[in-house]
């Protein structure tokens, strides 16, 4: 099989579309957490948090969340990457964290529960997220749209525990 054939294959008519790519917002992530406040101030007056500036700005571009009508994405890694996807059906809950400081310079933590195999018992985290809060209700209304379309009901048969 040719490549042009295993593209073609792989882009298929299947209706997905991309509706939003992004990463963790380093600058956010350095003036709304604490963590972030103490790197600044390590490069400010001791030069030593210029490595580990480097490093978070790196590992966030590393990071890559898209979400499409029918799944969302989740690349992350430097070195080791992984890929992990959902689909949107699956989706059981999907919950904000976020700190006072947070709440202040809107960033947040959204983590995802399934009902997929692959991450039953756990949860996939999207961190330092810019407008947490209106993802996670863009990703509500798109498991809505996509359990409507598919013809899903979700029946709880035991509790999801958070980790």
């Amino acid at each position: 099989m040719s490549s042009e054939t295993f593209e073609i294959l792989m882009s298929g008519n299947s209706g997905e579309a991309e509706l939003l790519k992004f990463h963790p917002s380093t600058g956010r992530y350095l003036i709304g957490t604490i963590t972030g406040w103490l790197i600044v101030a390590g490069c400010l007056f001791y030069g030593i948090g210029l490595p580990i500036l480097l490093f978070v700005w790196i590992q966030n571009r590393c990071t890559k969340y898209t979400i499409t009508n029918q799944r969302i994405k989740i690349q992350e890694g430097i070195i080791f990457r992984t890929s992990d996807e959902i689909e949107l059906y699956r989706i059981k809950d999907v919950k904000v964290h976020y700190s006072i400081l947070n709440q202040l310079f809107d960033i947040g933590i959204v983590t995802l529960l399934s009902s997929d195999p692959t991450t039953k018992h756990q949860s996939l985290r999207m961190f330092y997220v810019q407008k947490a809060r209106d993802i996670r209700e863009t990703v509500r209304n798109l498991v809505e749209q996509s359990r409507r379309r598919r013809g899903v009901r979700e029946v709880d048969v035991d509790p999801m525990p958070y980790q």
